[in-house]
Formats: C-alpha cells, structure tokens, sequence
C-alpha cells in the first residue's frame, strides 16, 4: 500500500516510500513458528484425559493468539510509512488510530544510523534524525538499508536547498523561503551574511 498522494502537497514528489524492515515480524513470527507445531503435537499426541485435554486447549489457545499477534503485526506493519519526499521527511503508521511526524528538510541537522553486526547482515538498522523542530531528536527503528536511506536524505536536502537558491519565489512564498534560510543558517550551511543577503533579496531589497 503505498503513501496516499492526496497527502503530498503540490509539485511535491516522493523519492522512497518503505514499509520496515522484515524483521519487524520476528516476535510474533518465532511464537506461531513454535506454538502451531506445539498444538499439532498435542492433536495427534495426547490422549482423551482431563489433564490431557485441558493442555491441548492450552497449546490452541496460545497457537490462536500468536496467529493474531502475527496478523495484528502485518496490518500495522501495511499501514506504516517512511517516506522521503522532495520537501519532507515523513513517518506515519496506524490503522486506525493513525500517528505521524513530518520533518521539514530544511530543519534536518544531522542524519545517522545505528546497525549491530547481525542487523548488517539482514541489511536493517536504525536512523536517528536531528532536527531544529520541538522534537529536536527523532528515532526510526527497522529501517530497511538504513546507509542507503541516510544518502538519499542528503541527496534530497542538497536538491531542496539548490531549489531555495535558485528559484525566484512568488510573493506567497516569501515566508516559506525565509524559513527555509534560517533552517540553513541555524545548522552552519550558509552564513549570517549569505542569510542577510539572501533575505533582501527575497524582500525586494
């Protein structure tokens, strides 16, 4: 399912939409893996006494809730997004209760990723986003790729921040474009006086 374009604002393009990694099954996954062969044994194995019979329902019981555990995990997992657009970074996931959190590219300081030896091998990880917003440090687990994500983002601020450059904008989007510079003159990519100049310019001035 992929990130619904009526939530794009316009001319806004997405350059990744991914859903995490497999490994995000691995819980719910190992318990039907363990205890629906459990409960094939006790239907085939056990015998018709109480003790007998009541450790059956037991293995079905837990047999059904790990199928809907898993099933419950494949529905948010369908329903969960990390999306890189031209202007944005955005997380959303839930199906019915939704969550989201969109982060300006201009307000992203500082992208890196965190992977242990095993999660290098399955190719998952973890990124961790600074930005200049409230939230100031956001954590995204089970990201498929994660060096790769980490690139693509610099890739697509270094393009939002050529665009701010190099695009005279219309008097409605001044306010925009003023935002946009002084997230690059808060995290050190242009200077005080590349912003002031940039700022007249902006104003006509």
């Amino acid at each position: 399912m992929p990130y619904p374009q009526r939530l794009l604002n316009d001319d806004e393009e997405v350059a990744l939409d991914i859903h995490p990694h497999w490994w995000y099954f691995a819980q719910p996954g190992a318990a039907v893996i363990v205890s629906a062969p459990l409960f094939l044994w006790t239907l085939a194995a056990l015998g018709d006494a109480a003790w007998e019979s009541a450790v059956r329902w037991i293995a079905g019981i837990v047999a059904l809730l790990s199928i809907v555990w898993l099933g419950g995990r494949w529905l948010k997992w369908r329903t969960t997004h990390f999306v890189i657009t031209s202007d944005r970074l955005i997380a959303r996931s839930g199906v019915v209760a939704k969550r989201g959190i969109e982060i300006p590219l201009e307000r992203v300081n500082n992208v890196s990723f965190n992977q242990s030896i095993f999660e290098r091998v399955i190719k998952a990880g973890d990124l961790l986003i600074e930005s200049g917003g409230e939230d100031g440090q956001q954590r995204f687990t089970d990201i498929l790729r994660p060096d790769e994500v980490q690139n693509l983002i610099h890739l697509q601020m270094e393009e939002n921040q050529r665009r701010t450059f190099s695009t005279p904008p219309s008097t409605a989007d001044v306010a925009t474009q003023l935002e946009k510079l002084e997230g690059l003159r808060d995290r050190g990519t242009i200077s005080a006086d590349e912003f002031e100049t940039e700022k007249r310019r902006l104003l006509g001035g």
